[in-house]
């Protein structure tokens, strides 16, 4: 059973950092691209971030290019979010996907 597991999530002032991580399992991570995608309050989901399989290609959302960096450790099947230079636009459920399947989240506030 595929399982992901956000983490490092909460509130922040605007201009801040975070890292979130993304704990896998049920799968074999080393050959999986993930997502990274997050659901503001009161509206749909938002794509964030992508990843391959080995870590070589990313893509952003134009929203977050140059503040946020996504990463993978495929001995630890763990994916990672670095996020700086935060605003309060940025306060949203994160959450880490594989295909249609992604976990329960983890809530960055961002705000003074």
């Amino acid at each position: 059973e595929v399982q992901l597991v956000e983490s490092g999530g909460g509130l922040v002032q605007p201009g801040g950092s975070l890292r979130l991580s993304c704990a896998a399992s049920g799968f074999t991570f080393s050959i999986a691209a993930m997502s990274w995608v997050r659901q503001a309050p009161g509206k749909g989901l938002e794509w964030v971030s992508n990843i391959n399989s080995g870590g070589t290609s990313t893509t952003y959302a134009d929203s977050v290019k140059g503040r946020f960096t996504i990463s993978r450790d495929n001995a630890k099947n763990t994916l990672y979010l670095q996020m700086n230079s935060l605003k309060p636009e940025d306060t949203a459920v994160y959450y880490c996907k594989l295909g249609r399947t992604r976990g329960q989240g983890t809530q960055v506030t961002v705000s003074s």
